[in-house]
Parts: structure tokens; C-alpha cells; sequence
């Protein structure tokens, strides 16, 4: 065999770093600033106080060990970061567009390397508004009309709609390109969960779809939607790899993939057809670096944490052996649920005993700011 070229090798191990993250143990958590659940505590503070609130949150990550963050940088077609493209959360000011006075993911970034902490930047690709709140003049629904739909009291990008995809496209383009995030991650939501105003299976894009059809689209209604999503997820593997060596690409899905999948395993959703959602497809195209399904229940349960967890890192669904990074339900400490903290200590021995492993990622900062129950120490001792 010839002797491969030093430019060469070069070239195939920059191609390597971007088709293969680093196998380091994830220890993440979610921030979440829709309706200011975790950053900001609430709108209107100044940019110092803000900056003294992602201090903490960077500072309490570091004790309890963790060395990522998933900071929520696009809850509704905005920005809690100086965008071109869209305007600034009404999370940060009470008004969606008005400046904060500095760029929250840059200090992010910033703090968060200070301590070894990485920052993926989190976004929502399809809401445009949880609320009837005030929308700027370049907001998605101001801009592209069109292209979005009511939802009961929801505002939502038509996944269906060829030029909302190139939008959250140039979404993230931008982001990976401007701001040295570790990666970017998707949550759950693509079709709308069902519920008021949303029956079963239903979301309006009749026009999308017969638009589709005319053009001699073949898919069913429930397919086409499918690959709407699965198009999207795509495009968004290939432009953060594109645009930022070494970044990841990540979604995190809700936990369940199918009802009885495992068999054993109840569920009043089935993602595959109510959201439209099929993470078991992107492990096996290989179209993510990472999954984080929200595995938000107790183990032994009907619902179990150990069943659902080796089902998602078994190599017959993830034959590539993509990471997967259980969302672990650390605020059910509290509320209703009321769990006792040895039931996370349990989860993390579970995440721990279940190859391939990888690591894990908390829902969310909130009770590590609290130390609910004593959880920080949990995560400490690990």
C-alpha cells in the first residue's frame, strides 16, 4: 500500500474530529429561559445582574462536577444572543426586541471556559411563541407570515414549509459560526404535543401539503411530515459540522419512542405519529453525534428507567453506537413527584452499568441552585 501523504493524514483526521465527538464523559445540564425558568430568574434586571446570575449558574455547575452546559439560546423564534437574524427574547427585557445591554451566550461562553465548563447552545427550531405576547418587527410571524400557524394559543413554524427550514438553517449557521459553543441541541418539540386546540395526528398545513402534492410529492400526510422533520435534522448535522471544527450536533427527544417499545413500556404518546418525531432513524443514518432522550421517570416503574435507557443504547436500534446521554429528572425531588434523592443516585449507578455509556444531562439547573434534597452532593461524590 502507498505511503499516505502528511496532507493527507492531515486531512482525513480534521475529517474524523468532525464526524466523531470526543468519547469524555458528558456531565450536563439544562438552563432554561423559557418563562425564566432558570436564566434570567425573571425579566427587567440590568445586564449586571444578569451577568451575576450566569456567574452562579456557571459557578454551582462547577461544583457539582459538571463540565457542560445546554443553555436555552432560542425558546420562540428569538435570540438571547446579538442575532442578525431574529430579535431578542422577551425573556431577558419583557420585550421582545429590546436590547439587554450585552450578549448573554458570549458571557456563557466566556464564564463557562473560566471553570471547564462547554456550552451548547440550545435551541427550539419550530416554536414561534408560547403566548400572545407583543412580536417584533423581525420576528418570524412578522417576516414570514405565511409559513406560521396558530396553535391554540401557540404561535408555530410550519415544519412543512421548504423556507422556514432554510431559515432555522441560517439560524444556526450563524450561531455555530460567530460564537465558540461546544454544540447545538434540539429539544423535543417538532409537530406540537397534542392537546387543547391540537387534537391527535391534526396540525394546519393543508396548504403546505397541497402545495407538496402538486409538486408530485408521493409521501402520505404522516411520512411527508416525518421527513420534514428528518430533512431538517439533516441539514443541521451537515451545517454545524460545516461551520465549526469539532462541534457536535445533538437532539433531545422525548423518551419513549413507540408505546410497548420496550415491550413492557406504557405511554399515552406515540412520538413516531402524534410528533412526528423518529430519533430512532437519526442513530441509524447517523444524522446526530448525540442523543439525549428525556428519560423523566423512576426506575422499576412502568415507565422504567433501566429498560428504556438499555433499549435506546442497544445496537439494534444505535447499530453506529451514537452517545446517549439520558435527560435525567432531578427536579421530581420536589413537587409532586416528591422522589427521594437516592432515586437519582440509583439512575446515575444505572447510566453508570449500561454500555455503552457516556454520561448524563440534568433537568435542569434549578434544584442544583436550591440543592434540593441534598443533590448537589450526589453529583459531587461522583
Amino acid at each position: 500500500m502507498p505511503r499516505l501523504a502528511a496532507s493527507h493524514l492531515l486531512f482525513f483526521a480534521i475529517l474524523f474530529s468532525l464526524a466523531a465527538p470526543a468519547s469524555a464523559e458528558m456531565r450536563g445540564a439544562w438552563v432554561a429561559s423559557v418563562h425564566n425558568l432558570n436564566f434570567p430568574s425573571r425579566t427587567g434586571l440590568s445586564a449586571d445582574q444578569q451577568r451575576a446570575e450566569i456567574r452562579r449558574i456557571i459557578s454551582i455547575a462547577a461544583a457539582c462536577r459538571l463540565n457542560t452546559l445546554m443553555v436555552q439560546v432560542r425558546p420562540e423564534g428569538d435570540a438571547l444572543y446579538r442575532s442578525r437574524l431574529e430579535p431578542w427574547s422577551r425573556f431577558l427585557t419583557g420585550t421582545q426586541g429590546v436590547d439587554p445591554g450585552y450578549d448573554p451566550l458570549d458571557t456563557f461562553i466566556a464564564e463557562g471556559k473560566s471553570q471547564g465548563i462547554a456550552i451548547h447552545a440550545w435551541i427550539n427550531p419550530y416554536r414561534a411563541s408560547t403566548s400572545k405576547a407583543g412580536k417584533a418587527e423581525n420576528h418570524i410571524s412578522r417576516t414570514m407570515p405565511g409559513a406560521v400557524r396558530r396553535v391554540g394559543s401557540m404561535l408555530w413554524m410550519d415544519p412543512g414549509d421548504p423556507a422556514v427550514r432554510q431559515h432555522v438553517v441560517r439560524v444556526v449557521e450563524d450561531i455555530v459560526r460567530r460564537y465558540a459553543v461546544r454544540g447545538v441541541i434540539l429539544d423535543d418539540y417538532f409537530y406540537p404535543y397534542p392537546g387543547t386546540g391540537l387534537p391527535r395526528g391534526t396540525f394546519p398545513d393543508d396548504t403546505t401539503y397541497g402545495r407538496y402534492q402538486a409538486g408530485g410529492g408521493g409521501l402520505n400526510r404522516a411520512d411527508w411530515r416525518r421527513e420534514n422533520v428528518n430533512t431538517l435534522i439533516r441539514e443541521l448535522h451537515t451545517v454545524v459540522h460545516a461551520n465549526r471544527q469539532g462541534a457536535w450536533f445533538g437532539v433531545s427527544p422525548f423518551g419513549i419512542y413507540r408505546p410497548n417499545v420496550p415491550r413492557g413500556v406504557e405511554a399515552q404518546l406515540d412520538q413516531l405519529t402524534e410528533l412526528y418525531s423518529d430519533p430512532v432513524a437519526w442513530l441509524r443514518e447517523g444524522t446526530v453525534d448525540y442523543l439525549s432522550p428525556q428519560l423523566y421517570w423512576a426506575d422499576a416503574g412502568p415507565q422504567s428507567f433501566s429498560s428504556l435507557l438499555g433499549w435506546w443504547r442497544s445496537s439494534s436500534v444505535n447499530p453506529r453506537g451514537i452517545l446517549v446521554f439520558p435527560s435525567l429528572a432531578v427536579d421530581r425531588l420536589g413537587g409532586s413527584h416528591n422522589w427521594p434523592v437516592q432515586e437519582i443516585s440509583r439512575q446515575l449507578d444505572i447510566e453508570s452499568s449500561i454500555r455503552p455509556k457516556g454520561g448524563f444531562i440534568i433537568w435542569s439547573m434549578a434544584p442544583l441552585m436550591r440543592n434540593t434534597k441534598g443533590v448537589n452532593g450526589v453529583l459531587q461524590g461522583r
